[in-house]
């Protein structure tokens, strides 16, 4: 038997966007545990909006397990959020709220910035680094600074160790973002993926003194581009049939649903 560090990782409840959280937990198995050998686990909702602090018990129900490369015997938990029955899911579970398909193809690009000491990567204490042009796809420290690509690249290492379906990685346009892509077939797996992606940046930049900012205008109304994800997206019917008739009729259909 061996002892595996399992990190259980879900996401809280504050909003309009929920931050990742994880802890970890001992268990002994004869091999790496499968998802149906995970148990269910609790945790205190008081602390991460999700329950008031009279009733703050909370579930947390494994969904996919990934290889752990940081950790000796490390197991990386996505989980869901339940209540404390186990049964049924919370309100600030969305995941359970997801059609799923296996035929839905998702092509995820995570843009995002670097921060240190309140400011993105690269920018001086006070006013800005020299105009937008040079950074996207950027060579050289003057364009990308000194430590952003080994952040970049341990991350695209233990992504692709940890069986996420990393697809690539670029400089952005503004100074300290970069950007990663994850493909996922299935709904929900293409998003526990992007999770995992997330939660593996976000772990890995704490050793250097570094946060990641994900929000979409940090910089405000200024001339710096902000961060996007861009999802590309297909179902079975779309890739194999296709035709001009059906997108017009989808894009007919977004359309609806597009605010002005």
């Amino acid at each position: 038997m061996t002892k595996y560090k399992l990190e259980y990782i879900w996401l809280d409840g504050y909003t309009p966007v929920p931050n990742l959280r994880g802890k970890t937990q001992i268990k002994e198995f004869a091999e790496f545990p499968t998802l149906e050998q995970l148990p269910l686990w609790g945790f205190d909702g008081s602390s991460t909006q999700q329950a008031e602090g009279h009733s703050s018990d909370c579930v947390l129900k494994p969904v996919a397990v990934y290889p752990d490369p940081a950790r000796t015997n490390g197991v990386l938990v996505m989980c869901e959020v339940m209540m404390p029955d186990g049964v049924t899911p919370h309100v600030s579970n969305k995941r359970a709220t997801i059609l799923d398909d296996e035929g839905a193809w998702f092509g995820f690009e995570q843009e995002y910035f670097f921060y240190k000491d309140g400011r993105p990567l690269g920018f001086p204490e006070s006013g800005y680094p020299a105009p937008q042009g040079p950074y996207y796809t950027g060579v050289g420290y003057k364009n990308v600074g000194d430590v952003a690509r080994t952040i970049v690249e341990e991350h695209l290492d233990l992504c692709l160790a940890a069986g996420i379906n990393h697809e690539g990685i670029n400089a952005e346009v503004a100074k300290g973002q970069w950007e990663f892509q994850i493909f996922g077939k299935g709904s929900k797996k293409a998003a526990d993926q992007m999770w995992m992606a997330r939660y593996l940046l976000q772990r890995l930049t704490e050793k250097y003194g570094i946060d990641i900012e994900f929000h979409c205008k940090p910089l405000g109304d200024t001339d710096w581009n902000g961060s996007g994800m861009h999802a590309n997206f297909s179902t079975a019917y779309m890739r194999e049939v296709g035709g001009k008739a059906y997108f017009e009729a989808l894009m007919a259909q977004f359309d609806k649903n597009l605010l002005d």
